[in-house]
């Protein structure tokens, strides 16, 4: 209320010229008594306020020093409230009145120094009584200290309207105070009410006795004593007898006119304002009814959201339709070139057999012409026929050949076409004469210019399909390759050769940390490019934990012995970008089709320099061989909306891996949930990428026998993670046959041996190993160190083995703890546990991989379209969220309307935490619905910062869209006097912020965890925001968004309360610590809160992630 006090020097300034212009004028220009020259008083009047208003530059600087927390523009708020230029008339008729010692009764500085002291000391609030003073006190209380009266100094003195230090005793010809001014109780002078006020003479009310429209009685004991005029100006919850009544405006401050018809008066218009056409106002409307352009917003951004929803979905499909019909044309083509390649064949193979026999029945009648020549063999496909009777004939030389041929032909006419034909196929029997085409891209490529290679769609899907329909055939012509037919078609150089990795391991042993448990022991061996191998064992085998060992996820562990790639010691991940790694569960986008999560993945896993065509290739290849090609365009589906299958589920998840072309292909049980039929053609997808020198490892849980037959080596762990076998599978029975145990007749080989292991089925009796002593007969096979703990539990003397001792812990003579000690291990486990994910996570490696996939930005292009398309596809999710913030605007807009005391406060705050908690739940499932997609995707290589960019990027739709949707129902139900456009920035900087806070709880919390706190936070921080801010709990308040938003809400309400709003709105930002000229640093607050929790949500999914 300090600064109220300054307020009050400066307009007793303004009072203080005003006075003394009137004395330098000559003091009494209508005469003493009644008497002078009328037609003075609108000269002198005008003089009087010229002089006035010219001096508003002498008090600029204290007004700027004091009061520019609630006063952005001096000149424009002195204007709103004392520009009376236009409107004279109470100043001349005050002057009538008093006969011209009007300035006599106005209050000095020191005066109004006083009312406002005692306003301040009042928290702020209209005082019905001042403190005593010198012309009001004990001894002396004249009728002008009654409130609406005021006194003289007395005729012929001056008084310094300035003086800021003593009252003047103003205490003779008391009268009832002027219309246009105000007279506080327990002071003797008048002030000028500000414009928006009205001001008249107070009439008695007999019922009440109340002097009407203010709330003063007269004094007891007074009969003579009548009604005056106002007595108070405060703010607007002290005197709002003064302001304008709602429904009329006062064009001065002595005149109140009912507001027309088709308009409205707000409290303290000095206008009339004209009601929107769609809005009806009746005669006195205090305010229009605009709700009817709130549903018109509404209405107009659902069709516009509509519209470009429908037309998107329609462009997505109309592409989607033609590449379709692109690829079903291609697909068609190169089936139909194939078959017709066939019956090439076919037509050439009858051919052939008829020009074997026309050979065989020639070669008779000239038997004994030939007979010391050599005959030559018929050659079939490029191979001697030895099986037919002419292969045993002894080869004939060329030379002889064609001399006789030159002799015969000199004997006889020339030869058929016929003929000619069968000679052509006899020579070159795998030509395609007449047929001179290729299945793929041979010719394709070849006949392209340069520069233009397959830029159409047409054109790729021609050449994909083309060289898919050419390995088909390759692979029913080699169905029984020997091995030089399998090293034929690995040299074709139609087959791309990759990087190959080797890994081997030594003694690889996992440890968890604080429990000293061994998840694995001993593990010795390799996997090799080239070759499927299986991992199998049972239940606690430690199967899962060796693959993750093996791709360098396993964390929370020690580990010792060594991990060789390519014979030498290097990190696996710096081999990443050619590592592919199938989890146990399918982590898949439901919300994406088959096609376009396998897309995704090649495009952003594959190397950035190939072409388009060859990862279209790649893409068609692994739907082909993984037979999704009934289901590539159909949407995988979640929990709560069914789309494929679970094992075309399966294969989805195997072919996300499968189409970046990997080296190392790690999988973690992948024929979970699928049948026979089913597994086996994921098996035969995987042979064909082990063609390629793909090194394959995969978990599998009791597979058939047809399908452990396709794997090349196996390797069998017991339980804690010791190995039974590990080599070749054709010789894994006949490594149990030497150890007496033999597999039952009708009983599946791999079945048989995990139930040894499990303990179910004991070994054969002619057998004296027990399940417990495999993993040691394994190393005692193998000539590895065997640790002395498992020698004694195995009961094994180790003076036999004479091998060097090997020092371990002993996993059985674990130490009894306390509850306490054994809390403490847990606590000390999981700090260690997420120390090592941390330090894991930030670990770099040299890249090895020789791959140079897309950027930064290519990715995060992406990114883009693929989140773009599952909002797409979540727009019902999206109307949902609209329609909640909708019907929230319209029950606070409805429920809390604005208060002029505070300038709306109630409201905004209803505000503020209503779109807070909306907009953070909806903002919650932008991360944490995601996260398990994100750490498969991140651990691939793919960037983290593209990810998080993207998300933030399509959120920033309904970071404008939610603002409108919540304002189309709360701005014109509750009809504040800040613009629209103003509401509008502060809510779409509130939603920034609450978004960025809604990421940081998605990533670091569990969904349920980060939705109580997304209800809590805004909750608790607008609750101090609001509280009274003194010491420790300013600090905070200041730190809470909430009172950022609440404060840029409230100053852009309160600019618009000018003129006699000046006391109130000063009083109101005091009390509420707000400042006017605050309101742009409070929207950049907001954005930096937002970008500065953005920072805090990535660095914690950077950290936090597991991979």
């Amino acid at each position: 209320m300090r600064t109220l006090f300054f307020l009050a020097i400066i307009i007793s300034s303004s009072v203080s010229v005003r006075g003394q212009d009137d004395d330098d004028y000559g003091g009494s220009p209508v005469g003493g008594g009644g008497g002078g020259n009328p037609d003075v008083v609108p000269l002198f009047t005008e003089l009087i306020y010229s002089r006035m208003s010219n001096l508003t530059d002498s008090f600029t600087g204290e007004i700027s020093q004091h009061l520019s927390f609630c006063v952005k523009d001096v000149q424009k708020d002195w204007n709103g409230a004392f520009n009376f230029s236009s409107k004279l008339d109470f100043l001349a008729n005050c002057i009538k009145k008093t006969n011209g010692d009007l300035m006599q009764r106005l209050c000095t500085a020191a005066d109004i120094k006083f009312y406002f002291k005692s306003f301040y000391e009042n928290g702020g609030k209209g005082t019905n009584y001042l403190k005593p003073n010198k012309n009001c006190n004990l001894t002396s209380w004249v009728p002008g200290c009654e409130p609406g009266w005021a006194c003289s100094v007395g005729p012929n003195k001056k008084v310094d309207l300035r003086g800021a230090k003593d009252m003047p005793a103003r205490t003779s010809d008391c009268s009832p105070c002027c219309e246009g001014f105000f007279c506080p109780h327990g002071l003797t002078c008048m002030i000028p009410c500000p414009l928006g006020a009205y001001c008249p003479l107070a009439k008695l009310n007999k019922t009440t006795g109340i002097c009407d429209p203010y709330r003063y009685q007269l004094p007891p004991g007074k009969p003579n004593h009548t009604c005056g005029g106002a007595d108070s100006w405060a703010d607007v919850g002290s005197s709002s007898d003064l302001f304008c009544a709602a429904g009329s405006y006062c064009p001065s401050t002595t005149q109140k006119i009912p507001c027309s018809s088709g308009h409205y008066c707000r409290m303290g218009s000095t206008s009339e304002k004209r009601c929107f056409k769609l809005s009806s106002c009746d005669p006195n409307s205090a305010n229009q009814n605009i709700t009817a352009y709130g549903f018109l917003l509404f209405i107009a951004l659902g069709l516009l959201l509509l519209i470009i929803y429908n037309l998107s979905d329609q462009v997505l499909t109309t592409r989607e339709r033609r590449e379709a019909k692109s690829r079903e044309a291609a697909a068609r083509s190169a089936r139909e070139t194939a078959q017709a390649r066939e019956r090439w064949k076919s037509a050439k193979d009858i051919a052939k057999k008829h020009a074997i026999g026309l050979q065989t029945q020639l070669s008779r009648t000239f038997s004994r012409k030939q007979s010391t020549r050599k005959s030559e063999p018929l050659k079939v496909l490029g191979q001697p026929r030895m099986g037919s009777e002419d292969s045993l004939l002894p080869p004939i030389p060329p030379s002889s050949s064609g001399s006789s041929a030159t002799s015969t032909g000199k004997k006889k006419k020339e030869p058929s076409n016929l003929t000619k034909m069968m000679r052509s196929l006899e020579d070159s029997p795998d030509s395609d004469e007449g047929f001179n085409f290729e299945i793929g891209d041979k010719n394709l490529k070849k006949n392209m210019p340069k520069g233009k290679q397959m830029h159409t769609r047409s054109q790729i899907f021609k050449y994909a399909y083309g060289q898919i329909e050419k390995e088909k055939a390759m692979q029913q012509e080699n169905k029984n390759l020997t091995f030089s037919g399998v090293i034929s078609m690995a040299t074709d150089t139609e087959i791309r050769s990759r990087p190959v990795i080797e890994v081997a391991f030594k003694d690889l042993t996992l440890t968890l940390k604080g429990k000293k448990k061994h998840l694995m022991r001993c593990v010795t061996g390799k996997i090799m490019p080239g070759r499927v191998s299986a991992v199998m064992g049972p239940s606690g085998a430690g199967k899962t934990t060796f693959l993750n060992a093996l791709a360098g996820k396993a964390t929370g562990c020690y580990m010792s012995g060594l991990i060789l790639i390519n014979g030498k010691i290097e990190s696996i991940y710096s081999y990443k970008k050619i590592i592919g790694f199938v989890p146990q569960d399918d982590i898949v986008h439901g919300n994406l089709t088959v096609e376009e999560n396998l897309w995704f993945s090649a495009k952003c896993r594959l190397s950035a320099d190939m072409p388009k065509a060859d990862k279209v290739l790649v893409v068609e290849r692994v739907i082909e061989s993984l037979g999704l090609q009934a289901v590539r365009d159909s949407l995988v589906g979640t929990v709560e909306k069914r789309g494929i299958s679970g094992g075309q589920r399966k294969r989805v998840n195997v072919g996300l891996e499968m189409v970046m072309e990997p080296s190392l292909l790690i999988l973690d049980e992948p024929t979970s949930g699928l049948d026979s039929s089913s597994s086996q053609l994921l098996l035969r997808a995987l042979r064909r990428e082990a063609l390629e020198g793909v090194n394959i490892c995969m978990v599998v849980h009791q597979p058939s026998y047809a399908l452990f037959k396709m794997f090349d080596d196996l390797i069998l762990l017991a339980k804690g993670g010791l190995t039974v076998y590990h080599g070749s599978v054709k010789k894994v029975e006949e490594y149990f046959a030497s150890l007496g145990i033999h597999v039952p007749e009708r009983v599946n080989p791999p079945d048989h041996f995990i139930d040894i292991l499990e303990g179910i089925v004991k070994p054969s009796t002619s057998s004296s190993v027990s399940y417990k002593q495999l993993p040691i007969q394994w190393m005692m096979h193998n000539g590895y160190e065997i640790p002395p703990d498992m020698q004694r539990s195995a009961g094994i003397d180790t003076s036999v083995r004479g091998g060097g001792s090997v020092t371990g812990t002993n996993s059985d003579g674990t130490e009894e703890q306390s509850f306490a000690g054994e809390l403490w291990e847990d606590v000390k486990c999981a700090v260690e546990l997420k120390k090592d994910n941390i330090e894991h996570n930030f670990s770099k490696s040299k890249d090895l991989s020789e791959r140079r996939t897309p950027g930064v930005f290519r990715q995060y292009r992406y990114f883009l379209g693929r989140v773009g398309k599952q909002r797409l596809r979540e727009a019902r999710i999206q109307g949902v969220d609209f329609l909640i913030l909708f019907l929230a605007g319209a029950c606070l807009g409805t429920l809390a309307k604005v208060s002029d005391e505070t300038f709306g406060a109630l409201g905004y705050t209803y505000t503020v935490i209503a779109v807070s908690l909306l907009c953070k739940i909806a903002a919650l499932r932008s991360f944490s619905l995601d996260k398990l997609h994100y750490w498969r995707e991140s651990a691939s290589g793919m960037s983290s910062l593209a990810y998080f960019l993207a998300k933030d990027t399509i959120d920033h739709f309904n970071t404008l869209i939610k603002p409108v949707v919540y304002l189309s129902m709360f701005y014109f139900y509750n009809n504040p006097r800040s613009s629209i456009a103003d509401n509008y920035i502060v809510l779409v900087a509130l939603v920034y912020c609450v978004t960025g806070i809604a990421y940081a709880f998605a990533i670091v919390f569990h969904p349920g965890s980060a939705q109580l706190w997304s209800v809590l936070l805004p909750v608790v921080l607008t609750l101090i925001a609001t509280q009274q801010r003194t010491g420790i709990l300013k600090i905070i308040a200041n730190l809470c968004y909430t009172k950022w938003a609440l404060e840029a809400f409230v100053i852009s309400n309160a600019e618009r309360y000018s003129g006699v709003w000046l006391v109130t709105r000063c009083g109101s930002l005091m009390k509420s610590g707000y400042d006017l000229h605050e309101w742009d640093l409070c929207i950049f607050i907001l954005i930096v809160y937002g970008l500065v929790f953005r920072a805090i949500a990535f660095f914690c999914m950077v950290t936090f992630q597991k991979k």
